[in-house]
């Protein structure tokens, strides 16, 4: 049960996953603690942090709280492979052979600046895995295509635009709470009639305020998640792997147990990822 991620000095996300399996009763709440704790151990000292630049920061705090945010986030994203990831899974460099001679080939051929390959031995402390059928989990040019859609991703820029999108809406919205946060009847109205505490100022305003334009966002990032993934499935495409990223999507759909028929409409609000039957008739 294994599948490959890559990995360059700036920015390596787990790229995709090949098998799922049945995790035991005992797995399942020593992850869930596990996510828990790390949550805590980023979440309190950050927010912590956040609410004394809030204090502190005067006329232009949610500049600087904008700013903290940002680098909190750049953070993160360029830790998580190397320190936080291995805490839940196991890596192991990919070994030498056809397989990684093809990925750093392809690498190499749109200037990617890869460093690493792994493969990343997910949940595996699993029951079992869909190993009844020898037929799933995907041969080398089915892991290919994939990666080459996700190496995709990172041609045409997505990972760049979701970032300046989400540092965009997360300056409006403390420029917003700039605003709002001085407004005593906006406390009153949750019970806080002689106090105004920051944090529950933070809840009302980016929890309930915001509310409304969050929905509204939350539709237009799905809606270019989708087209992102079409954009990508195209990009592997154009680089000779339609078939085999074909293949690959059934069988990583039946191995994920995902059904491939979806409302419309409850896809369109939903789901950040096109529904099967659409990606293989775009790849047609």
């Amino acid at each position: 049960m294994s599948n490959t991620t890559t990995h360059s000095d700036a920015f390596c996300p787990a790229l995709w996953g090949l098998v799922i399996g049945v995790p035991t009763l005992g797995f399942f709440f020593k992850d869930a603690v596990k996510k828990f704790l790390v949550t805590q151990c980023i979440l309190l000292p950050v927010t912590s942090l956040l609410l004394y630049i809030i204090k502190i920061g005067g006329d232009y705090f949610f500049v600087y709280a904008w700013l903290f945010t940002l680098v909190v986030s750049l953070v993160l994203v360029t830790i998580y492979a190397d320190y936080i990831a291995p805490l839940f899974d196991k890596f192991t460099p990919l070994p030498d052979g056809e397989l990684k001679d093809a990925i750093e080939t392809m690498a190499k051929s749109i200037s990617f600046p890869l460093t690493k390959v792994y493969v990343v031995e997910g949940k595996r402390h699993l029951l079992k895995a869909n190993n009844a059928n020898k037929k799933q989990g995907c041969n080398n040019p089915e892991v290919l295509a994939v990666l080459g859609h996700e190496l995709g991703h990172w041609k045409l820029g997505h990972t760049v635009k979701n970032i300046v999108i989400s540092q965009m809406n997360s300056f409006l919205c403390f420029s917003l709470f700039a605003v709002l946060s001085g407004r005593k009847e906006l406390f009153a109205a949750f019970g806080f009639h002689t106090a105004q505490p920051t944090l529950i100022g933070l809840m009302i305003i980016f929890q309930f305020i915001f509310s409304p334009y969050n929905e509204v966002l939350s539709f237009c990032l799905t809606v270019l998640s989708r087209r992102f993934e079409f954009q990508a499935d195209a990009f592997a495409k154009n680089l000779g792997k339609a078939k085999d990223l074909y293949s690959a999507l059934i069988k990583l759909n039946k191995d994920n147990l995902g059904f491939p028929v979806s409302d419309w409409m409850f896809s369109m609000w939903h789901y950040s990822h096109p529904p099967l039957l659409e990606r293989l008739q775009a790849l047609k």
